[in-house]
């Protein structure tokens, strides 16, 4: 941006340099006027480095020391608010300001991201690869598509095969930019566990980043779901119990917390926890789902059946919250409601995914077991990581102990599923 004159548009931001002016959305913003030619100077060196003896030259004309720059250029980012990550820092060398053209885009997705939906997701994978493509060397873009796509996959919104080649390019792409960081190693370890069913590379995986972060509380949540994949029940509340001191706040734990103890055949605990948490975190569509399959353990169908309805008003995308709303009226005598959904979702799976797995769960409820066992076949085709759960699930424990099962059990999807159950 060198040779710029009078004013000058940077994103949301105006600066008029005539008048000393910054403005956002046509507000005019406070900033003093030795900030405003720190400023300056960077804006008339955008994209390259300006090393400290330019920047006092340029904006100081007297000498000052490293620390006075340091503050002002903080002051700087402070007014910018959210874009002051536009000025990097290169220590003891100096500033760069670099206004990505993406970044709109990546706020954008994040909006869509964070409605935590099929369709938000959707729209947020589009805005991030929109952002990729602007900018194919900002990591920020492509550590955001693998993230959504596994997302996508984790949440069953989206088929596992359709997002393995997406984040795998994704995620190689963010790696090659910025090196594999702590997150982007979480990112590959749960994609090993949700895309590709290798629990045991997995955990390696998970082991490992929860040894170099153990504050990263995403580390113990997933190696939790490993653990409940795999039948190590124990070890999963241990580490949902890590998760827990790690950051009690965090909504996904809000989840886990009712799964381990559902899993464990602890009703009343995970009824506990699921109504406690939902105080916290009440727009948790699958916090709510649960809470509701622990309502019904507890003999509570009725609020059982509301909060399966909350859920899915909160996400009317989630299919397997639906599958899972038609299999509790049917275990409850309520066969016809049960039929409509399931007839519902196979009119939807014509043009979107649903997950064989949870339909296996309703048909098995409405007493068409060949048909579940057919689902399940279709989950294990898919690569549905939904079904790695079905050894611990209270739900599918009628399928489990049925003949069938046994020799469903020998199938080769299963034993890699097992392998600490000596399967």
């Amino acid at each position: 941006m060198a040779g710029v004159e009078s004013e000058v548009a940077l994103g949301p931001f105006r600066v008029d340099f005539a008048e000393t002016r910054l403005l956002r959305d046509g507000i005019p913003l406070e900033l003093r006027p030795q900030a405003f030619r720190a400023l300056e100077v960077l804006i008339r060196n955008h994209g390259r480095l300006v090393e400290y003896g330019q920047m006092i030259r340029e904006a100081w004309g007297v000498q000052v020391s490293k620390h006075t720059v340091a503050t002002t250029v903080n002051e700087v980012k402070s007014v910018l608010g959210e874009y002051g990550s536009w000025i990097t820092c290169q220590p003891k060398f100096g500033y760069r300001l670099t206004m990505r053209h993406s970044e709109d885009l990546l706020r954008r997705g994040w909006r869509f991201w964070n409605q935590h939906t099929r369709v938000g997701l959707e729209n947020a994978l589009q805005c991030f690869q929109q952002a990729a493509a602007k900018d194919s060397s900002d990591f920020r873009a492509f550590e955001a598509i693998s993230s959504t796509c596994l997302m996508l996959a984790g949440y069953l919104m989206r088929e596992p095969r359709d997002c393995r080649a997406i984040f795998a390019g994704a995620h190689q792409r963010a790696v090659s930019l910025c090196g594999l960081t702590p997150e982007l190693r979480l990112d590959r370890a749960f994609a090993l566990f949700i895309l590709e069913q290798d629990l045991k590379e997995a955990e390696c995986e998970l082991l490992a980043v929860a040894r170099e972060r153990p504050a990263l509380v995403h580390a113990h949540i997933r190696l939790a779901l490993l653990y409940l994949a795999s039948g190590r029940l124990d070890e999963a509340r241990a580490a949902m119990l890590r998760a827990k001191a790690a950051d009690e706040l965090e909504p996904q734990l809000a989840i886990l917390g009712t799964v381990v103890p559902l899993f464990r055949r602890e009703f009343h605990d995970a009824e506990e926890w699921g109504r406690r948490n939902l105080d916290l975190h009440p727009s948790s569509q699958v916090g709510r789902a649960f809470y509701a399959e622990a309502l019904e353990r507890t003999g509570r169908f009725e609020e059982a059946l509301a909060q399966y309805r909350l859920a899915i008003a909160l996400s009317p995308d989630a299919l397997w919250i639906r599958a899972d709303e038609g299999g509790c009226l049917a275990r409850h005598g309520r066969l016809a409601e049960a039929t409509a959904i399931l007839e519902d979702l196979s009119r939807i799976r014509r043009t979107a995914y649903v997950d064989a797995y949870h339909v296996a769960l309703l048909l098995d409820a409405l007493g068409r077991r060949d048909e579940a066992f057919q689902e399940i076949e279709r989950a294990r085709e898919e690569k549905a990581y939904s079904l790695l759960y079905i050894g611990v699930d209270a739900k599918a424990d009628p399928l489990c102990a049925d003949p069938r099962f046994a020799r469903f059990c020998g199938k080769a999807f299963w034993r890699r599923a097992a392998y600490s159950r000596g399967a």
